[in-house]
């Protein structure tokens, strides 16, 4: 793998830990929301990842980095709450809180926050060693 490859891989993950940020972040918006029905209920939500392969080296399979493959929501149960005055209770009362679990989601963030920076310095690292190399040729 050259050291122009390694920015491919790493932009391709920072894209990717975006992602997962703004899903975690909109989760978060929408942890005290309330509906009236389960339908229009939000549900937590997370991005899914798949390695991106380039092609085949040897017996080897080259990876060239990370891709979102989709967003799914979760099949976690929603929550429910005898709430009669609330304008947003059905006709028994109830509303209808997420299934977003917010110590999970902050925990989420700080994972991601921490991949982000970690393919910023991977990034810069390589580009102090590309240097270093033209540096060489002087």
């Amino acid at each position: 793998m050259s050291l122009f490859n390694i920015f491919e891989v790493a932009g391709s993950a920072m894209s990717a830990q975006s992602v997962r940020l703004n899903t975690t972040a909109s989760n978060l918006a929408n942890a005290d929301s309330v509906s009236s029905s389960l339908e229009q209920t939000y549900r937590s939500r997370e991005p899914v990842f798949a390695a991106v392969m380039k092609g085949l080296q040897g017996n080897n399979a080259a990876s060239a980095g990370v891709r979102v493959a989709g967003i799914v929501e979760s099949d976690a149960p929603l929550d429910s709450r005898y709430e009669p005055n609330n304008p947003m209770a059905n006709e028994e009362g109830y509303v209808f809180l997420p299934n977003v679990n917010v110590v999970d989601q902050m925990a989420n963030m700080i994972s991601a926050s921490r991949s982000y920076q970690n393919n910023v310095e991977v990034l810069n690292t390589s580009k102090q060693l590309l240097m270093a190399t033209i540096r060489l040729g002087q």
